[in-house]
């Protein structure tokens, strides 16, 4: 599943199906879900109207990512729902290491490796990989290899599709709204009620599933990194607020109290040897964990006084759920 939004990734979009339509293990379907926008809905059913294996959708919630993949998920045809954003391609095999995962009948959700394709032709020298999420990207201090986890990332994951008759679909009211402050998290939520909703449930990423995420150089710059981690701090307190500190921060301490500080370290070795861009990694880092922070404190004001809120959203129902692991949708392509 694919969720689109904006006319302005045309040619990323094509680039998305094109990507699912050339896997080893071919796709059952290709759902694009349209994000309140009649102009992008029109022109994609007229690219994609005769093509038995793309179904083009219109969001039938509210405004948002969240409502989208929920739209995709109740038309899905098959039993496992995979996600690709619209500014993605995905490698050869990423569906093929996807089934893999769902080969123990125990996994409700397999995640893979995002890789940043940076506009300007390669990382910014004062970037750090430990805040590639900050562009949607796998960052450093994920585990490697096949490894269970807490919660997948969204724009490169696949679910059964039992999962979200077990826990519903995924919130409205956090995550990604078209233009607005990018948001996150969605993912995150779910899969803690996923797993509180399914205890024996086995969450997986697999970094051979592969795909190359766009950085457009926007993106590239320090203003939009300290918007984006000031907007993580507001999400995740909404999600501890929603599932309690204990579980919504589990992995973020880990992260913050050994991956951030050896990150510091390194740009600071990197700076004392004439590196090129170590003193300016290590001072991201610190500015990240700085602004994540301040988000975090106002989000966590703001849920106290109810000042912001969110639900599971619902999913349609599903005509033909038989099927298998080729049917696909999400925040870009369904496969």
């Amino acid at each position: 599943m694919i969720c689109v939004y904006t006319e302005d990734r045309w040619e990323d979009i094509l680039s998305a199906v094109s990507s699912v339509r050339a896997q080893s293990l071919t796709a059952r379907e290709t759902l694009l879900v349209v994000d309140h926008n009649p102009t992008l809905l029109e022109r994609l059913t007229k690219e994609y109207g005769e093509a038995g294996d793309v179904r083009v959708l219109a969001n039938a919630g509210p405004r948002g990512l969240s409502a989208g993949r929920n739209t995709g998920i109740g038309a899905a045809r098959g039993d496992i729902v995979a996600f690709l954003d619209d500014d993605a391609v995905a490698e050869r095999d990423w569906l093929r290491y996807f089934a893999e995962g769902f080969e123990d009948p125990r996994v409700l959700a397999v995640g893979g490796r995002t890789l940043p394709a940076w506009a300007s032709g390669g990382r910014p020298a004062w970037f750090p990989e430990e805040f590639d999420w900050v562009v949607g990207c796998t960052y450093r201090g994920l585990p490697r290899g096949r490894v269970r986890v807490r919660n997948v990332l969204g724009g490169n994951a696949s679910f059964r599709r039992t999962a979200f008759d077990a826990a519903g679909g995924f919130a409205t009211g956090i995550g990604r709204d078209g233009d607005k402050r990018p948001l996150g998290c969605e993912e995150t939520e779910f899969c803690i009620r996923l797993t509180r909703a399914v205890p024996d449930a086995v969450l997986l990423i697999d970094d051979r599933s592969v795909i190359h995420h766009r950085v457009p150089a926007a993106r590239e710059r320090f203003g939009y990194f300290r918007t984006r981690t000031y907007a993580e701090g507001l999400s995740k307190a909404l999600v501890a607020r929603s599932v309690g500190a204990s579980k919504g921060l589990e992995s973020e301490r880990r992260y913050t109290t050994r991956v951030l500080p050896s990150g510091v370290a390194r740009g600071l070795r990197d700076a004392v040897l004439g590196r090129p861009g170590g003193a300016g990694r290590a001072g991201a880092i610190v500015a990240g964990v700085l602004t994540a922070t301040g988000g975090y404190v106002v989000g966590s004001v703001r849920a106290r006084r109810g000042g912001a809120a969110f639900s599971a959203g619902p999913i349609g129902d599903v005509d033909g759920r038989a099927g298998d692991v080729r049917s696909t949708g999400g925040e870009g392509a369904a496969a």
